[in-house]
């Protein structure tokens, strides 16, 4: 494969494990907006490591019919608790499923990073580049296959309602990003392996100016 493909690929990787980075992080994977009760209504966000909460209090005004709105701190706590969300008691399998789903998607980070690492050794002559696309195919499809195993699993723990907390949330920026990063890295994997074929073809717009053909196959 020529640099240009392989720089073209490792700003596209870059690019989607940032997307993990930050799915991964954020604390709204999904999102119970609340009910207003006497004025109260009552916030909370799911992420794969933590849940967060917001009271939000509105009051009428004075006198011109406006409200006036007061927010309380935004506290997070680790997500899931043994004790809180009652993980030996009833929630033991959303427990431990939402807890591995989270270890998976770290798994993807990593496999992430080192298909960059994989680009830039493979970059670095000639013979590499022209074998290292199958790694970077392979860990590419791991970076993609980890985040879309935390997709399947919360999105199966939200369809089901194995946690009541979740009965009246629903999917927000957190799940979205996920989805992107695997959805885009399983495209940067098909293209990479496109690309590493047809290089291997010796098709010059794939392998460059030094394509090359197998020996049988030259005159």
């Amino acid at each position: 494969m020529r640099k240009t493909s392989y720089a073209i690929t490792f700003l596209l990787v870059a690019a989607n494990l940032a997307l993990n980075i930050v799915a991964v992080r954020r604390p709204d994977w999904l999102v119970d907006d609340g009910t207003e009760i006497l004025y109260t209504r009552t916030t909370v966000r799911y992420g794969l490591t933590q849940r967060c909460e917001r009271q939000i209090i509105k009051v009428p005004g004075p006198s011109d019919g406006s409200e006036i709105i007061y927010y309380s701190d935004y506290t997070c706590r680790a997500f899931p608790m043994t004790s809180t969300d009652r993980c030996e008691r009833g929630n033991r399998y959303l427990c431990t499923a939402w807890t591995s789903a989270g270890y998976v998607a770290e798994l993807g980070i990593g496999f992430g990073a080192m298909a960059l690492f994989a680009i830039l050794i493979g970059v670095s002559t000639h013979s590499r580049r022209r074998r290292i696309w199958r790694a970077v195919a392979g860990l590419v499809a791991c970076q993609a296959l980890f985040p879309m195993i935390t997709f399947a699993v919360v999105t199966d723990l939200y369809r089901t309602s194995r946690y009541v907390g979740f009965e009246y949330a629903h999917f927000s920026t957190g799940y979205y990003a996920n989805a992107a990063a695997w959805v885009a890295s399983v495209f940067v994997m098909f293209g990479v392996i496109w690309t590493g074929i047809a290089a291997d073809k010796g098709h010059k717009w794939a392998a460059g100016n030094r394509a090359y053909r197998r020996i049988e196959d030259r005159p």
